[in-house]
């Protein structure tokens, strides 16, 4: 893990086309701004983990499964 100390107003660049802005550092929270191409998503962590778990439970849904099988055969005979 790279560990940077930044102050307000400094920036982070990730790659070509990530910007990361130190915009206000009070305590033990920072606000930070995060300018990235639109096909980029970017999350919180704590919602990426529910989206993971969503996607996972989806999987294992035997109706979900049924209606992939479903539509991949579909698509065999197409």
């Amino acid at each position: 893990m790279l560990v940077l100390t930044r102050k307000a107003g400094q920036k982070l660049i990730i790659g070509d086309s990530i910007e990361i802005t130190i915009l206000e550092a009070k305590g033990d929270c920072v606000k930070i701004g995060i300018q990235a191409p639109k096909d980029i998503s970017v999350y919180r962590e704590e919602i990426y983990e529910e989206i993971k778990k969503a996607n996972q439970q989806s999987l294992q849904t035997p109706e979900t499964l049924e209606n992939v099988m479903q539509y991949l055969e579909s698509e065999e005979k197409a």
